[in-house]
């Protein structure tokens, strides 16, 4: 703790002592240190508070060591931070109460050893959402609706400072040269990051929260986001190893519903998950996980999510989770779930089951431009068993609107059966929708698999049951 602080030039020995070890004198002007509003002037222009607080800041930080803060716990260097403010505020006449060296000190250690103003967002188990557009513009996602938060950076290079700190804790780089990264914090928080000259007003930063609680099919139908029946469905889907594409909007729920569905994946089985940017959150003991490279400054040395996923092919999985399909890597996704990788999951964004199979379509022709149409959805027909569409609706609420199954063909066009769809019948007085699950109750095309794992009356009783 001695060497956090650094000595200042000019300072004796005997200061320097009492200042490495925090005991900092404070002396006894003959007239009361003037307020912040009430400082002298310098160059002939009177200094504001907003710019007193910053002269302060700035001299604080510059006394102390970063090398030594790095391995010093925050609540080692809050109490050191705020008696080294004091110092510096009495040497420079800044008249501070005990609350505004407080607040500065937490706001410099938040500086130091966190994301600065974005540290109390973080904490903050109601917001779901962070949506920093420059830095005086912070919005939250609380119960599916945004608010402006009441917090703000100092300005542009501090939240500039910030989003590349964010950055090169994973490896990545954000700058002008390379002005946009999806990044993760260390708690899974997903990020994009988006810097000038992209970003016209200022750098904008999207996080989406993961909460520490890993949220399973009871939360979710304690959230409204499902019925029993459906959640059983999903289950089972799980269990007996469907191939299963989770569909949806941005935000909608499409990770929180596949992380649910990863919970019922046997203990014993081996997962390698892929993703663009780490956010799963699989509980079971034999995961290998897979995160895609940039380029380097060159333009050397990417990894893309297909290379993950044809390395992932040769790792002895039992199944294959895809974050998110997003490009080329539809293909081997496909040829993955043909060859004996059943169970695997993937999220894609669609707006319904439809639209996610024509999305498939299109992002195989991305890497493969000579295989004809025919021949990519019977690929489709054959790999995917279910597509679950998830909305973000009007009142906030996330919400399963359509469980598909995938059974069969026609010709050139697949066929998709609703096992549930989701109708809305009213809002209620709290501005809740209301709605209700229909159900088809015909047995599906995978009934064989079913019957296999022994769980196709559990089924039927699911179906059943919605119907009521």
């Amino acid at each position: 703790m001695r060497a956090v602080v650094q000595p200042v030039f000019g300072r004796n020995r005997a200061a320097n002592a009492a200042i490495n070890d925090a005991d900092l004198p404070r002396s006894s002007p003959a007239s009361p240190p003037p307020s912040v509003s009430e400082l002298p002037s310098i160059g002939g222009q009177d200094i504001s508070a907003e710019r007193a607080i910053a002269d302060l800041r700035a001299h604080c930080l510059a006394r102390i060591d970063p090398a030594a803060v790095t391995a010093t716990s925050a609540q080692d260097l809050a109490p050191l931070v705020e008696k080294l403010i004091a110092e510096i505020a009495t040497d420079r006449r800044i008249q501070l109460n005990a609350r505004e060296q407080s607040r500065l000190a937490e706001e410099l250690v938040q500086d130091m050893l966190g994301l600065g103003p974005l540290e109390p967002l973080l904490s903050d188990a109601t917001v779901n959402d962070i949506l920093i557009n420059g830095p005086d513009r912070i919005f939250v996602e609380r119960r599916g609706k945004l608010e402006l938060a009441p917090v703000r950076f100092r300005d542009t290079a501090h939240l500039t400072n910030v989003c590349q700190r964010i950055a090169a804790d994973v490896g990545r780089r954000v700058d002008e040269s390379s002005p946009m990264v999806d990044a993760r914090l260390k708690d899974g928080s997903r990020v994009n990051i988006v810097l000038h000259p992209i970003a016209l007003g200022g750098p904008y930063v999207s996080i989406r929260k993961f909460g520490k609680k890993a949220v399973g099919f009871s939360d979710l139908i304690g959230f409204g986001a499902m019925t029993k029946p459906v959640a059983r469905v999903l289950e089972i889907a799980a269990m007996c190893r469907l191939n299963v594409i989770i569909s949806g909007g941005t935000g909608s729920g499409k990770t929180t519903l596949l992380n649910a569905m990863s919970h019922m994946i046997a203990s014993d089985e081996r997962i390698v998950t892929v993703e663009d940017a780490a956010e799963l959150q699989l509980q079971q003991p034999h995961v290998v996980r897979l995160e895609t490279r940039p380029s380097n400054l060159e333009g050397n040395g990417e990894i893309t999510q297909r290379d993950l996923v044809r390395n992932a092919l040769r790792m002895r999985p039992d199944r294959i989770i895809i974050g998110e399909v997003r490009g080329s890597e539809a293909f081997d996704m496909l040829q993955a779930m043909n060859t004996g990788h059943d169970g695997s999951m993937s999220t894609i964004h669609a707006n319904s089951a439809r639209d996610a199979l024509t999305r498939m379509e299109n992002m195989v022709q991305m890497g493969q431009l000579g295989l004809p149409s025919l021949s990519i959805r019977t690929q489709i027909n054959g790999a995917v068993h279910l597509i679950v569409q998830v909305e973000r609706q009007r009142d906030g609420g996330r919400r399963v609107t359509q469980v598909t199954e995938v059974c069969g063909m026609e010709g050139d066009v697949i066929l998709l059966t609703d096992i549930f769809r989701f109708t809305v019948d009213a809002e209620d007085a709290d501005g809740r929708l209301v709605g209700h699950y229909t159900s088809t109750r015909a047995r599906p095309a995978f009934v064989n698999r079913l019957q296999y794992f022994g769980v196709e009356r559990d089924w039927m009783a699911a179906l059943e049951a919605a119907a009521k």
